[in-house]
């Protein structure tokens, strides 16, 4: 587990500040017609004008700038040439490196307009994702997040996933700990202040079963059901939680 000190925190927050920049331009970009391709380029040319570059594109040999799963995909979907349809839903994911640091944040839309069964697979979704970031102060523990999660989103009859969680987050892309969205049974850490976290539900309409499509990355919904996704990297601090992902004014080009 790698603690952040305030020397640590001046770099990463602009990281996790242009992230969710990036994630607000890319979601209104999202419109019927477009492919997932242009989506995948439009962001990459956002996250080059900022002077960052993509966390995802080739880490592990992922081919994309960010990951973009459509209805029934879960996480880790590929840009193709397939347009978005009215109704659809859109999962973007986006991972930032900047300042040497990681900001990864993510959040479904809807495209152009979705179902009311949609619409509340995302409420639920985002909600949960709130949640559990309300438990992430010091003294409790990472459980404490993943009960807060679990419990919201199986108390309005939706499914968690259980192969994909969240995890530290800082300098590299997966640090310790993991953050499961459900309780797994297992003993958790405590959280301490200077811990990042990437929080981040994944929710299934349906069945929490999925498996991983043949080209080895996207990761759908076993039943075909759909699927939602968010999150946001956290500072856990003395007191509340630190949204680092909060959006809340735009990030400077330049280092400090």
């Amino acid at each position: 587990m790698v603690l952040k000190n305030e020397q640590d925190l001046v770099l990463m927050r602009p990281a996790c500040q242009l992230a969710q920049t990036v994630l607000d331009e890319v979601c209104s970009f999202v419109q019927p017609g477009v492919t997932t391709r242009q989506i995948d380029e439009y962001a990459a040319g956002r996250i080059r004008g900022y002077g960052a570059k993509s966390a995802f594109l080739g880490y592990r040999k992922y081919p994309c700038h960010l990951c973009l799963s459509v209805n029934e995909q879960v996480v880790h979907g590929l840009a193709t040439d397939n347009r978005l349809k009215f109704g659809d839903i859109i999962s973007l994911d986006v991972g930032v490196v900047y300042n040497g640091f990681i900001g990864d944040t993510a959040r479904t839309v809807a495209v152009g307009g979705c179902s009311v069964e949609a619409q509340r697979l995302m409420d639920v979704t985002e909600q949960s994702l709130y949640l559990g970031i309300a438990q992430a102060i010091p003294g409790k523990r990472v459980v404490d997040i993943s009960r807060a999660v679990q419990r919201h989103v199986e108390g309005n009859g939706f499914s968690v996933v259980r192969e994909f969680v969240g995890h530290g987050v800082g300098r590299s892309m997966h640090e310790e700990p993991q953050v499961p969205n459900f309780d797994d049974g297992k003993r958790s850490p405590k959280l301490v202040p200077g811990m990042t976290i990437a929080i981040e539900p994944m929710v299934n309409a349906g069945s929490r079963d999925v498996r991983i499509l043949k080209d080895g990355w996207t990761v759908v919904t076993k039943d075909g059901q759909l699927s939602a996704h968010f999150e946001h990297t956290v500072l856990v601090t003395e007191s509340e939680p630190e949204i680092l992902t909060c959006g809340t004014k735009k990030p400077s080009t330049s280092k400090p």
